[in-house]
């Protein structure tokens, strides 16, 4: 019997912009495969020069990084989806 696994959709809390790294020079927060606990920083959404870190709200894998690096979103805009777990 193959095992149904359980994904969450972590979408943009409000419209602006994302950025996968803390700064141009430094390494993405997480990659796809990486095993991430609650509340750890997946990413930063800037909204008229605040960052807000986008945080999980699982423990579990990242399957997919849906938004691009200093792409627009909008207000529920996917953005990563993680394999509970």
């Amino acid at each position: 019997m193959a095992e149904t696994k359980k994904l969450m959709q972590v979408k943009a809390p409000m419209s602006g912009v994302f950025y996968k790294r803390p700064g141009p020079e430094e390494a993405p927060y997480v990659e796809v495969g990486d095993r991430v606990k609650k509340k750890q920083v997946l990413g930063l959404l800037e909204t008229m020069k605040v960052f807000q870190k986008v945080k999980s709200p699982v423990n579990g894998t990242i399957l997919e990084i849906v938004a691009q690096d200093e792409m627009a979103l909008k207000d529920e805009d996917l953005m990563f989806i993680i394999e509970v777990g």
